[in-house]
C-alpha cells in the first residue's frame, strides 16, 4: 500500500548500547515518533536510570522476562510508562521488547 514503511528486525542496524544490550531500530517518524526492538541478554542491566523524556514510552515483551527495577513482566506484558516516569531496565532470563515512543 502506498505509504507504507516496512523493516525487518534482522536487517535493521544493531548498535550496542551497555554491554549485552542492543538496540535495532525499525522506524522514526517525522515528528520524532519511533519504534525499536530491544535485546536484553541474561544477568543485564542498564547502566543508570531510563527515564522517559520528552514523552512517554511503551514496551511490549515479545520474549524473555523483563524487569523495570520493581517487577518481572513476562512475555506477552504490556507497558505504558507515562512522560517523566522512569526504570531501570534489567533481566535474569533474558529478554527482546518491541519499544515504541510516541512522541519522539
Amino acid at each position: 500500500m502506498a505509504g507504507y514503511v516496512w523493516s525487518a528486525v534482522d536487517d535493521a542496524p544493531v548498535r550496542e548500547l551497555f554491554p549485552g544490550i542492543r538496540l535495532r531500530p525499525l522506524w522514526r517518524g517525522a515528528d520524532g515518533a519511533s519504534a525499536q526492538v530491544l535485546e536484553m541478554d541474561p544477568h543485564t542491566c542498564w547502566e543508570g536510570i531510563d527515564v522517559h523524556e520528552p514523552g512517554p514510552e511503551e514496551v511490549f515483551v515479545v520474549s524473555g522476562v523483563f524487569n523495570d527495577g520493581e517487577r518481572d513482566y513476562p512475555a506477552g506484558s504490556f507497558i505504558h510508562a507515562p512522560a517523566g516516569s522512569w526504570h531501570i531496565p534489567q533481566t535474569t532470563t533474558g529478554c527482546t521488547l518491541f519499544v515504541f515512543y510516541p512522541e519522539g
